[in-house]
């Protein structure tokens, strides 16, 4: 198979890349050159933002494109242009962000989403921008030559957004931890290398149309992932369990300075741990253990020094340390 993926040196593109090679795939990569490149990809310049910024994809053919562009859609709207007719498949890496909020718990695929923001427009908003992504792929490849992968939350090693790192990092400083709760809270995501795997199963299916991709509903829960991260890091830190009124009325935002947690009965938790998956898992999919998850990230973070890399579109995640202090003195309080 011949791959091209645009982008393919951070996070999700560069799983994609990585599992290709271990496939035997011919993969070609197409950056900005900000980051090394995989070892053993063909690699070409080139800024998708910049006039003739995909000059160098010029005259090549592939079996398959790989896309996760998450900003204004006229990006992918030009590549799969310029792609058509030299391309057999055009995946896009989406997101479950494209349902008409609120999507109820168990939404499928068939549920409403948002309106697509203009191909030819700027950045709107991050679910428009990434419909409008879906939009460009399917207008130029079809229903059946686009591949629209619904991702959900996304962990792994070489994570850029924060999450799992803030975790494994907070708890491997020890003490106290606060805990957001319930234990056996649900929780839904996708190892970045099972993302990957799953892709490129599905373009050697030729699979099209979208699909929710993330973990079934139990395959975790905030008890397991946080239970791992101790065990990973070897840490003697101590998971002080708070219920969700006690971290909201401290005024902490779910998701962003609590990373992954969402409180239970929310509609946020019904968007992000609730999907139906079982049109994905028909089509392959195969998640990992969390621990094995967790384990393998903070592998990679310790190889770091202990810092990962931040994408710069997004914000910073985790609860600052007098904050934290603050709601376990209260709990002691309470006792």
């Amino acid at each position: 198979m011949r791959l091209l993926v645009l982008g393919g040196t951070e996070f999700a593109g560069r799983a994609v890349v990585e599992a290709a090679l271990g496939r035997g795939w011919q993969v070609t990569v197409l950056n900005r050159g900000r980051h090394p490149a995989v070892p053993g990809t063909r690699s070409l310049a080139g800024d998708r933002t910049a006039p003739d910024g995909l000059a160098a994809l010029a005259g090549g053919e592939w079996d398959a494109v790989v896309d996760t562009w998450s900003s204004a859609p006229r990006a992918v709207h030009e590549a799969a242009r310029l792609l058509r007719g030299r391309a057999g498949r055009y995946v896009y890496v989406s997101s479950c962000s494209v349902y008409t909020w609120a999507p109820p718990a168990g939404y499928t695929e068939d549920a409403p989403v948002v309106e697509g923001a203009e191909a030819d427009g700027g950045q709107t908003d991050y679910a428009r921008d990434k419909r409008g992504g879906e939009l460009a792929a399917a207008g130029a490849f079809g229903a059946d030559g686009s591949l629209l992968v619904r991702a959900g939350l996304i962990l792994g090693p070489h994570e850029n957004v924060g999450r799992l790192p803030w975790w494994l990092n907070r708890i491997a400083r020890g003490g106290p931890v606060l805990a957001p709760g319930p234990r056996d809270l649900p929780l839904q995501y996708v190892d970045v290398r099972d993302l990957a795997e799953w892709i490129l199963g599905a373009v050697e299916r030729g699979a099209s149309g979208p699909y929710n991709l993330m973990s079934p509903q139990g395959h975790a829960t905030m008890g397991g992932l946080l239970d791992a991260c101790v065990r990973a890091t070897g840490s003697a830190a101590e998971l002080r369990w708070a219920a969700p009124r006690v971290i909201l009325d401290a005024g902490i935002e779910p998701w962003t300075q609590l990373p992954v947690w969402v409180p239970p009965g929310s509609d946020l938790h019904d968007a992000l741990h609730s999907a139906d998956v079982s049109r994905a898992v028909a089509a392959g999919l195969s998640c990992r253990p969390v621990e094995d998850t967790v384990a393998d990230t903070w592998r990679w973070l310790r190889g770091l020094g202990g810092t990962a890399p931040q994408r710069p579109d997004r914000t910073r995640k985790g609860l600052a340390p007098e904050v934290e202090a603050a709601v376990l003195a209260q709990l002691d309080r309470d006792r």
